[in-house]
């Protein structure tokens, strides 16, 4: 489990300026993109952002700047996909990190070979990060698995495993793209309670997910296992993600296998991974009430439980198309924290190798959707309505139980605490289409 050390330095400054000074992405941050010019017929690479610029790692590959571990990373980075660079593995990529934040602080003597690496965001087109060949979403937010299992088993929301074992079912990486994501409203078949017989149709009860997505680093093999002491060297980093749900297509489907085309029509990441050595000041305890199960042994080990834990904080906002018409701003309708989580990154991909998974590089696993503790931290609208019944009211007059055409979603994250500099994750927008017909 990397931890906190000078690249983490509240102190540190960059000579890139507007680092400096109320952004998502300061020096301390140094999150991991693919990029291209905007209209230019180049290739996609990686870059890092520092403030509203991106450096572009391909071109400081070819300066030959530096040398061993490090060139070995920029060269990887180099490439239109994050993928080689995440399977180098957690010491490599934490000598790069070291690296760039050594050579883009105030007293950086290579200030001078490095700004021509620099291209202003508002300059460039991202591109998916990595290729994602597998795609797994958990379930880990208990406030949220409560709720929802209390709009159809009251007397009974939780099923028996849910605290004793990380629930997930395996996604479809085919449609996830990331922010500015436009797609159709689903169709599906569904079947209404007093309706005799199921219909095919549009869905009428579209939903996001407020979620984290966590990119696997360092490869396994299958038959390998990954013990939970050292399973953060197989994660690279986490995005912010929201996991669109057709919820009347999943209520009629899920049983008894589960989420199946209910799920598999559209997610969204936001484009920059922010490294889990990034999030090291923001690491926070993991404990269970002593009223419920403690973790088996293989998902228990005590680096966990002081520093498996992540805060985060999370917000969700919409802006309708009326709002747009309108020139009217976004508005929120909640707010929770990664930290809620009854399952810490380390728990999920040791859980998920345990049986002898291959764990590939680019691979996502979905946190699942992260409701906290209050009513107002409700990371989805099937929570917010009360499973439609009540309609949550918008300031310019609209109404939504669920989400109608032309409806945008907009998911920021960020960790801010005293002692430690804000970092943030950027964003993710995606919009709602008609039906494609």
């Amino acid at each position: 489990m990397l931890m906190i050390n000078e690249t983490h330095d509240v102190k540190l400054t960059s000579w890139v300026t507007s680092a400096n000074t109320n952004s998502d992405f300061p020096i301390q941050n140094l999150p991991f993109a693919i990029f291209k010019r905007k209209g230019q017929s180049e290739a996609f690479r990686g870059g890092v952002a520092i403030g509203d610029q991106v450096l572009d790692l391909a071109a400081l590959a070819n300066a030959n700047i530096f040398s061993g571990s490090v060139q070995l990373a920029l060269q990887a980075a180099s490439q239109s996909t994050l993928n080689a660079l995440m399977d180098l593995g957690a010491h490599t990529n934490s000598a790069l990190r070291l690296a760039l934040s050594k050579a883009l602080r105030s007293d950086s003597e290579l200030q001078s070979e490095l700004t021509a690496a620099l291209i202003s965001q508002q300059e460039i087109e991202l591109g998916m990060p990595c290729h994602i060949g597998d795609y797994t979403d958990f379930y880990t937010s208990i406030y949220h698995a409560t709720a929802i299992g209390k709009l159809f088993r009251p007397d009974n929301p939780l099923l028996p495993n849910y605290k004793w074992i990380p629930i997930g079912y395996h996604g479809r990486s085919s449609t996830i793209g990331i922010s500015g994501q436009k797609f159709h409203r689903p169709v599906g078949q569904t079947k209404g309670p007093d309706a005799t017989e199921p219909s095919f149709g549009p869905c009428k009860r579209l939903d996001y997910e407020l979620e984290m997505g966590l990119f696997v680093g360092k490869s396994t093999q299958m038959g390998e296992l990954i013990n939970i002491e050292n399973a953060e060297k197989h994660l690279f980093g986490v995005c912010i993600f929201n996991d669109w749900s057709a919820r009347d297509i999943q209520a009629w489907e899920y049983q008894p296998l589960g989420p199946f085309l209910a799920k598999s029509f559209a997610s969204t990441i936001s484009p920059w991974i922010v490294t889990m050595e990034a999030l090291a000041p923001y690491r926070t305890d993991f404990t269970r009430p002593e009223t419920d199960p403690q973790p088996l042994p293989h998902l228990s080990s005590e680096q966990n439980s002081q520093y498996g834990g992540l805060d985060i904080d999370l917000s969700c906002f919409i802006q309708t198309q009326a709002m747009r018409d309108n020139k009217q701003p976004m508005t929120q309708l909640s707010a929770s924290n990664f930290k809620y989580s009854y399952w810490t990154p380390a728990q999920l991909i040791t859980h998920h190798a345990s049986n002898g998974c291959a764990m590939r590089s680019g691979d996502l696993l979905g946190s699942g959707t992260q409701s906290g503790p209050t009513f107002a931290e409700a990371g989805s609208l099937l929570e917010l309505s009360k499973g439609g019944k009540s309609p949550v009211d918008l300031p310019n007059g609209e109404k939504r139980t669920f989400l109608e055409d032309g409806d945008s979603i907009i998911m920021r994250a960020s960790c801010s605490k005293q002692g430690a500099a804000r970092i943030g994750f950027g964003e993710v927008v995606a919009t709602v289409l008609p039906v494609n017909v």
